[in-house]
């Protein structure tokens, strides 16, 4: 019995041991890639990924931003700064002025990475155009600020991306916790199922 009970708390403890490491044996390296696009108005938006699989890079990301208009003025370097609506999404921690630009950003860690495009700051997308006209009431009425539902959404969705990052190996490690405790239990008992028979 007592060669049984160690050959399964042994399987066990490799099981744990294999699920607990999983995470670190997936976590990614390797160089990463910069997408940097305009977001439609006065910033810049950057997605960092890894170059070798496409996955969003969770590490904490050092990157800055630098500018040169068509006009010859600079800007920056101003640091990324991680945006709520993504876990890999990072923007410009100050609004870009008006005009047309050619942006660098520079990425320092997790690894080194560099990435230039043209983007036009400034320019406001218009809004979707309405098939039938407004009301004369609406006509006179100020535009509503659609930015608090926005901020609730991302809100939402940022809490939700917390608790994918370090939930699932919490909850494997007190699911073999509990594995654990009950192999006890059951040991302990065997054991002193063993030694009443023993007595009789």
């Amino acid at each position: 019995m007592k060669k049984a009970a160690a050959y399964v708390l042994t399987v066990l403890l490799a099981g744990l041991a294999l699920v607990l490491g999983a995470p670190v044996a997936s976590a990614h390296g390797g160089p990463i890639k910069l997408e940097v696009a305009g977001d439609g108005a006065d910033n810049v938006n950057v997605l960092v990924t890894y170059k070798k699989d496409g996955h969003p890079v969770t590490e904490i990301v050092h990157a800055s931003l630098t500018a040169i208009s068509a006009d010859g003025r600079s800007f920056g370097p101003v640091p990324l700064r991680s945006a709520s609506e993504g876990q890999n999404l990072y923007r410009s921690a100050e609004p870009l002025p008006s005009g047309e630009w050619r942006v660098t950003v520079t990425a320092t860690e997790p690894s080194k990475a560099k990435a230039t495009v043209k983007v036009k700051s400034g320019v406001v997308a218009a809004a979707p155009a309405i098939a039938a006209g407004p009301s004369p009431d609406q006509a006179t009425a100020p535009a509503q600020n659609p930015a608090p539902a926005q901020k609730e959404a991302a809100a939402v969705t940022t809490a939700a991306d917390d608790e994918g990052g370090m939930g699932t190996p919490l909850k494997i490690g007190i699911i073999a916790l509990a594995a654990l405790v009950a192999l006890a239990a059951w040991i302990g008992f065997s054991r002193r199922h063993n030694r009443m028979g023993a007595r009789r």
